[in-house]
């Protein structure tokens, strides 16, 4: 992980193409700004994390429909 120090108002930049700059500090909170183009996916780790969780809950097949399909293979 790189670690950089930032004041308010300064700025990182990644890929020429994504800008974070910090726009307050205030207590243990930091409030940031990011600007990346429309197609860059950006989310908070907690939302970023429930999506991928129930992206995988949708792609699963529900069991009981593995155990019809595994019956049929059986019967072939």
């Amino acid at each position: 992980m790189l670690v950089l120090s930032r004041k308010k108002g300064e700025s990182i930049v990644i890929q020429d193409h994504i800008e974070v700059t910090v726009l307050a500090v205030e207590g243990d909170t930091v409030k940031i700004g990011i600007n990346a183009p429309r197609h860059v996916d950006i989310f908070r780790q907690e939302v970023y994390l429930s999506i991928k969780e129930s992206n995988v809950e949708s792609a699963a097949p529900a069991p009981q429909t593995l155990n019809a399909l595994l019956d049929r293979l059986k019967q072939k």
